[in-house]
């Protein structure tokens, strides 16, 4: 499985910070990372896999202005696979306090990614899993609909004190309308843009702080689901 490919229970709050790279960064930084860290077992022949994302809002576009806006206390659901496997889809829960990310997850049927595809949230209340039923009620009460699909290929390496993971996101596109979720052609960001993420529970060890902060002088706000709405 890979960093999400099984449902989570409540967890712990992370740390999490996002940076913008240039190419030759990124290959220092990668080169200095694989000397000490691991890659994810479950990437490909070429280190990486593909994650695709369905991302809610309301009409308002609720989740959209609280991120462009840097709201301390904002949640947003999506929906997520990997690689093609259409068959093993899970909803995600990722929500932010201060700084601090929270991510539950729980597998969804495909049959039922195609009603909630098709805006049909009944069925979702009456779910035994809280996540679901939760989503089922925010999409009766706030009005949460697909709005916008995020796809990219993800470069991962894991280091096991502190639950350290560093990842690298490129080739970012999106779909047009929630609908292309499970569709295999989409439209690459008009500005490409490499993404390193650094996520970490309590502490990150000096030996890779001291790898990444050279690198790593631009701390980025930089939303996928934000620049992939711009798109729109």
């Amino acid at each position: 499985m890979s960093e999400s490919t099984a449902a989570r229970p409540p967890g712990k709050y992370r740390h999490e910070h996002k940076y913008a790279l240039d190419y030759l960064n990124y290959l220092s930084l990668r080169q200095k990372l694989q000397v000490i860290m691991h890659p994810d077992k479950h990437a490909g022949t070429d280190g990486k896999y593909l994650i695709t994302s369905l991302y809610f809002d309301n009409c308002f576009d609720k989740a959209l202005k609280e991120k462009l806006h840097g709201v301390s206390m904002r949640e947003k659901f999506r929906l997520r696979y990997y690689g093609e496997d259409f068959e093993t889809v899970f909803l995600e829960k990722k929500q932010k306090v201060s700084g601090l990310c929270l991510k539950n997850s729980a597998p969804l049927s495909y049959d039922d990614c195609l009603r909630i595809l098709d805006g049909c949230h009944r069925e979702l209340l009456d779910s035994q899993i809280p996540l679901i039923a939760e989503l089922g009620f925010k999409m009766q009460t706030q009005l949460l609909r697909p709005r916008s699909v995020v796809r990219y290929n993800r470069e991962a390496y894991v280091y096991p004190a502190g639950n350290i993971r560093i990842t690298f996101d490129s080739d970012i596109s999106t779909g047009l309308s929630p609908d292309w979720f499970f569709e295999p052609s989409q439209t690459p960001l008009a500005n490409p843009v490499l993404i390193m993420e650094v996520k970490y529970d309590e502490f990150l060890p000096e030996m890779i702080r001291h790898i990444v902060q050279p690198h790593c002088t631009r701390l980025q706000a930089f939303s996928k689901y934000a620049s992939c709405r711009s798109m729109a």
